[in-house]
C-alpha cells in the first residue's frame, strides 16, 4: 500500500476542516459607526459649502477660482463617496457580529 495518497488525503481534510472553523470578523469598535455617520454628514456639508462657493465665484466670472472649486468638489464627493463606503462597511460587520452572538 502506498501511503503517499493516503497521508496527502488525511493532511486535505484536516485542512479543509480547520479552513471550515475560521473565526468570524471581529465586529467594529463601538462607536465606529456613529463616528462614521458624523463623517458622511460633515463630508455633505463641505460639498454643499463647496458648490455654493464654486456658485458665488462662476456669478462674480472669476474663472480660477471655478475651477479650483470644481476641483474641491470633485474631491468632496470623492471622499464621501468612500465615507460611506466605509459606513456600509461597518454597519455589516456590526450585524454579522450581532448575528453570530445571538443563541440560536
Amino acid at each position: 500500500m502506498k501511503m503517499k495518497p493516503v497521508v496527502t488525503a488525511v493532511l486535505l481534510a484536516f485542512a479543509a476542516s480547520s479552513f471550515a472553523q475560521a473565526p468570524a470578523a471581529p465586529a467594529p469598535a463601538p462607536g465606529t459607526v456613529k463616528s462614521d455617520r458624523e463623517m458622511v454628514k460633515s463630508d455633505r456639508e463641505r460639498t454643499k459649502a463647496d458648490v455654493e462657493k464654486r456658485r458665488a465665484d462662476r456669478t462674480a466670472g472669476n474663472k480660477a477660482a471655478a475651477q479650483a472649486d470644481t476641483a474641491a468638489v470633485k474631491a468632496d464627493r470623492a471622499q464621501g463617496k468612500a465615507d460611506r463606503g466605509k459606513m456600509r462597511s461597518d454597519i455589516q460587520a456590526k450585524r454579522a457580529a450581532k448575528k453570530a452572538a445571538a443563541p440560536q
